[in-house]
């Protein structure tokens, strides 16, 4: 009797399960770790005036691009219209409206799209509110009245 050696037979193959554990490992790993910046979604001109800069952490931010599409915090608001900003507002604010926000406006926003924001913060009984500018260059803004 012949006693048959089976190892012989045996091919040898390479098991991916590990090496797929390890790229969903580090996909997961970039995707949490990244950063996500609302400001650099958004390209702003902001308008030009001089004065001292302040920082408020947490300033409620409404966007106005230069088309007049409104972004409140990291939520584009669907429609242009008065009642659609204000719920998008409302729903992100909550009841704080002692809150300071933040309005940054492109610097060429149609006129009447940030009356319609600040029409809406009104509306909503917001009163402290800001409006974000660049610096002047230096030497612009001189010889001018």
């Amino acid at each position: 009797m012949r006693i048959r050696d089976h190892r012989a037979d045996d091919e040898p193959e390479i098991n991916l399960v590990p090496m797929i554990d390890v790229i969903l490992v580090l996909i997961i790993f970039f995707v949490v770790t990244a950063t996500f910046d609302a400001r650099s979604v958004l390209k702003l001109e902001l308008p030009r005036a001089s004065g001292e800069a302040t920082e408020s952490n947490q300033a409620l931010s409404i966007l106005v691009n230069a088309s007049g599409r409104y972004f409140v915090h990291d939520r584009e608001v669907l429609r242009d219209d008065l009642d659609s900003l204000k719920a998008t507002i409302a729903e992100v604010a909550g009841n704080d409206r002692d809150r300071p926000v933040l309005l940054r406006a492109d610097a060429r926003t149609p006129h009447q799209a940030v009356v319609t924001a600040y029409d809406a913060l009104g509306q909503l009984g917001f009163r402290r509110i800001m409006i974000a500018t660049a610096p002047t260059p230096k030497g612009a803004g001189e010889g001018r009245q």
